[in-house]
């Protein structure tokens, strides 16, 4: 393999680790914060007992994906300089300032009361240390606000001129109000939603299987759990349509290769399974309903959408000859296989939902259920493996979408023994640091006991 490939290997390898704990940490947060709000505001004794214990209880699972958060983090901005320096002095200008803020009102103010908030039990105000955890919710999303505005520069650059073969930044409005960051930040939020929620209900299902002791206080937060998985999916899922939307006005050739549409067509059918062929540039087989896709991109059962085809056609007349195409199948598989996760997820929200609503006590009859959810876990973080892909993948041969191709963003002078070498040492340190982090993790789970109030006057 060529060093631009080595190199995205190890940026995406990079990333997919990373990505494993960031939508986690997004939607923990705010169901502590939540959570820690509810045993504010609450006069029920026993509730307020459980309750407090609960946080602790998922506090410290949080932490442990916020470390391993920061740790995987950090080791993604060497890339920059490393592997894609080119890349650097091509976009520092622009993309150093949300990193800059990222940094500055974000990481900081989320960890500083990160600790405020671990040593502040029993020492703040209730009140108090309950800000606090809001604070570091606000900090995580702010975060990945400041993140996504630079990503969305490169799917869809706006307020910026080119100077000495730089990309000059002309408009910080312009860069912070561009639509593309509207449908990428909203999508990731509920998308981390979702993810803590089915976590959580994972969690909820084992301790409620496992571990009698402490059974009642996870089916009394079950309903909760139940109802915060249910609007991050529905979340994802309708912020997720909204910017498929968009895609057709901003990234038209990543929308086409999701739906491997060869050709221009009005209505235009969506493929539910399609053998590829990228080679000869059509499917070889496809299953498709007649309009559907259309009606996804329009709300209604008619309008054109461009088939790849010509859409190679018109970027080689904009940017000269070369191959503007994406990986189709990749993109293809993947956009089907989020869906068909996020439907999955929808799905046992759904039934777990229901039976918290209508008796909890069922719950225990359900053995294999119960039994089963560990299994599933994957789900989510599947999802938005898959996401991530589509997101990043669907914008090549481009890393800033019309102004730098990936291939010139390389640095100059590596080899490929250089990135192989350092793409072994970051996936072995990650892979033990990722098994380090799911046993400490079950352990928590395993061995921490939540009892209620009324567990332990029956244990006195």
């Amino acid at each position: 393999m060529d060093v631009v490939s080595l190199s995205r290997w190890q940026f995406a390898i990079t990333t997919v680790y990373h990505f494993l704990f960031v939508p986690v940490t997004l939607g923990l947060t705010l169901f502590l914060a939540l959570l820690e709000t509810c045993y504010v505001t609450t006069n029920r004794s026993h509730w307020k007992d459980s309750c407090r214990k609960l946080i602790k209880f998922f506090g410290n699972i949080f932490l442990i994906n916020f470390a391993m958060g920061v740790v995987t983090g950090i080791v993604q901005e060497f890339h920059f300089g490393m592997n894609w320096s080119e890349y650097s002095r091509f976009m520092g200008d622009i993309f150093g300032a949300p990193l800059a803020m990222e940094a500055l009102t974000a990481f900081f103010l989320e960890s500083t009361f990160l600790g405020i908030w671990v040593f502040g039990w029993d020492k703040l105000p209730e009140k108090l240390h309950c800000a606090c955890i809001w604070l570091v919710a606000i900090g995580s999303n702010l975060s990945s606000f400041w993140i996504l505005v630079a990503n969305s520069f490169m799917q869809h650059p706006v307020g910026y001129s080119i100077e000495n073969g730089r990309a000059v930044m002309t408009d910080f409005t312009a860069l912070i109000t561009n639509p593309y960051v509207i449908g990428e930040l909203s999508h990731t939020i509920f998308s981390g939603i979702a993810t803590a929620g089915f976590l959580l209900l994972v969690i909820c299902a084992w301790k409620i299987a496992r571990d009698y002791a402490s059974r009642n206080a996870f089916m009394k937060i079950l309903k909760g759990v139940s109802i915060y998985l249910f609007i991050g999916i529905m979340g994802t899922m309708g912020t997720g349509h909204m910017h498929t939307q968009y895609l057709a006005e901003a990234q038209p050739m990543k929308l086409s290769s999701m739906e491997a549409l060869w050709e221009t067509e009005n209505p235009a059918p969506f493929a539910v399974v399609a053998d590829i062929n990228q080679d000869a540039r059509k499917n070889d087989m496809e299953i498709k309903i007649p309009g559907m896709f259309s009606f996804m991109l329009y709300n209604k059962p008619e309008g054109a959408v461009q088939g790849i085809n010509q859409l190679q056609k018109a970027a080689e007349a904009q940017y000269g000859p070369g191959n503007y195409t994406p990986d189709v199948s990749g993109l293809f598989w993947s956009f089907r296989l989020m869906i068909a996760c996020g439907s999955a997820m929808a799905g046992i929200a759904f039934i777990f939902g229901g039976i918290s609503f209508v008796k909890p006590e069922l719950l225990v009859r359900f053995k294999c259920l119960l039994a089963a959810m560990p299994l599933l876990l994957p789900l989510p973080f599947l999802a938005n493996s898959a996401g991530w892909f589509i997101a990043e993948a669907g914008r090549q041969p481009w890393i800033v979408v019309g102004l730098q191709k990936t291939a010139d963003a390389v640095s100059p002078n590596l080899t490929p023994g250089n990135v192989l070498l350092t793409m072994t040492g970051f996936t072995l340190i990650y892979l033990i640091l990722a098994v380090a982090a799911f046993y400490a993790a079950c352990r928590v789970i395993r061995t921490t006991t939540v009892q209620s109030a009324d567990q332990e006057r029956g244990n006195l």
